[in-house]
């Protein structure tokens, strides 16, 4: 009896399975897997940015800059970026800032185009990490209360009043 290439036979059906098993396994586990993700609320979430602790240092008498910061948490699934900041009530002259040090133990500000936000963390910003850089254009007193918008790469424009505090 002869057998032909193309009719299937036990043997064939067998190795043709056994061969199957090991592709589809592994697709219905990284399908279980991202479903799982996905369910959980973590698959494509946009960055969800909030504001808090916004406070502005009170500038000393002279000087032309002062820093504001801000505690800026995102508790969404993918990262994002504050690009600038503004205010209505200082013109022109803010700028994101990033505090370094040199080798001889002396620390310097250099600008940043912009600060990473990364999802599910928070950016604090302190007087040892990052400020926003504040050209004194108004006098101010403990207590005010001074309005910006912080502009994000993906979640847009976000308000804060930052209150004014003795450094």
């Amino acid at each position: 009896m002869t057998v032909h290439p193309w009719i299937p036979t036990r043997r064939r059906l067998a190795d043709a399975l056994i061969a199957a098993i090991a592709p589809v396994s592994a697709c219905v586990l990284a399908l279980g897997g991202l479903s799982g993700w996905a369910a959980s609320g973590n698959a494509g979430s946009p960055p969800r940015i909030g504001v808090t602790h916004a406070r502005l240092y009170l500038p000393y008498a002279g000087v032309p800059e002062t820093a504001a910061f801000f505690g800026i948490t995102n508790t969404g699934g993918a990262p994002d970026r504050l690009e600038k900041v503004t205010s209505p009530d200082i013109e022109d002259g803010i700028s994101l800032s990033r505090h370094r040090m040199n080798q001889g133990a002396s620390a310097y500000r250099e600008v940043a185009d912009t600060l990473p936000v990364p999802a599910g963390a928070t950016l604090d910003m302190s007087p040892l990490t990052t400020d926003v850089t504040v050209p004194v254009t108004r006098r101010w007193k403990p207590g005010d209360l001074v309005p910006f918008t912080l502009h994000f790469e993906h979640a847009g424009r976000v308000q804060a009043l930052a209150v004014v505090v003795r450094p």
